[in-house]
């Protein structure tokens, strides 16, 4: 027999709003807690300046991270004109000055050269591993660290306000992989002056929304209690817009088993209906048994239902 595994088996997405001076793996570790789960995991981290979303995973809801990392966010922030700084953001150290403070007139004609696909250099101080070390790691041991450019897509982009010449607020829709510090720095250049990110607050990862988001403070309260369950989303949260459908008894236990099913006509009949496409080849489906339990994502291939994320919720 294999041991048992410490904690409660858990399942399912907890939404916290993050405060600012606490790193995301804090944020795991008190979530964890709060229910005593075996396992947690989280779908992309913050800053430590930043307050926000923060999607936490519990035990098979962990197999789902990708589709929520994948998913588009949100971001609300304050751009300071005038001071570059090393992390790009307000925890490093001045850099470079600038007297240029751009006025709404040109931060309006700038942002659409900073929405669509954009080429970042991601900042020196962020979580990217470079030779096996995090490049934040290297750049606080002095190091010089070089990061390759990557593209990004911003979806939206809007200035909100402008409280002082200094700062300016926006609002992005953005994809996986984007950097917000990057993004101001990038566009303070471009307008002739540099700048830093001085506030940071993530209000949206893919279905999850700051409004839907329980401030770890309230959470923590909590600790082992009923009253936490209340804040515990289903596994199916993250896998919006993924089509889903239902699969018989001896269909569930094969594909429990990581066995691929062949897709009956009634099937296929309905899962074109769900996706409005004809060619469904290589698509992913989400498959719950009868009574509405997770059983696996599967892949639709040659023919068949082929699962490479099967939902085990035996405990221990």
């Amino acid at each position: 027999m294999g041991r048992r595994k410490k904690g409660q088996a858990v399942h399912g997405w907890v939404i916290v709003d993050k405060p600012g001076g606490v790193t995301s793996t804090q944020v795991v570790g008190a979530v964890k807690r709060v229910f005593d789960a075996q396992k947690a995991g989280h779908a992309g981290t913050l800053d430590p300046l930043a307050t926000g979303v923060v999607a936490i995973a519990l035990g098979e809801a962990t197999k789902t991270v990708p589709y929520a990392m994948d998913a588009l966010k949100t971001y609300r922030f304050t751009a300071h004109w005038g001071e570059a700084r090393d992390t790009d953001d307000a925890e490093g150290r001045v850099t470079e000055t600038s007297s240029v403070r751009p006025d709404r007139t040109a931060i309006e004609a700038m942002i659409p050269r900073f929405t669509g696909e954009l080429v970042q250099v991601p900042p020196a101080y962020s979580a990217i591993k470079v030779q096996g070390e995090r490049a934040y790691d290297l750049a606080r041991d002095g190091e010089m660290v070089t990061l390759e450019p990557r593209t990004v897509e911003v979806l939206e982009a809007r200035l909100v306000s402008q409280p002082d010449p200094d700062h300016a607020v926006f609002e992005i829709l953005c994809g996986k992989g984007t950097y917000v510090r990057a993004w101001v720095r990038d566009m303070a250049r471009a307008l002739g002056t540099v700048g830093h990110v001085s506030q940071l607050r993530r209000t949206s990862i893919g279905g999850f929304s700051e409004k839907d988001a329980i401030p770890l403070e309230t959470l923590r309260g909590f600790m082992h209690s009923p009253a936490a369950f209340e804040h515990l989303r289903p596994l199916s949260t993250a896998l919006d817009g993924i089509p889903a459908l239902a699969v018989t008894g001896p269909d569930a236990v094969r594909l429990r088993s990581g066995n691929p099913v062949l897709m009956r006509a009634n099937l296929f009949a309905r899962l074109t209906e769900e996706a409005h496409d004809d060619d469904l080849q290589g698509l992913t489906v989400y498959l719950t048994g009868g009574d509405g339990e997770p059983v696996a994502l599967a892949e639709l291939a040659g023919g068949e239902l082929r699962p490479f994320r099967v939902f085990n919720f035996t405990h221990g």
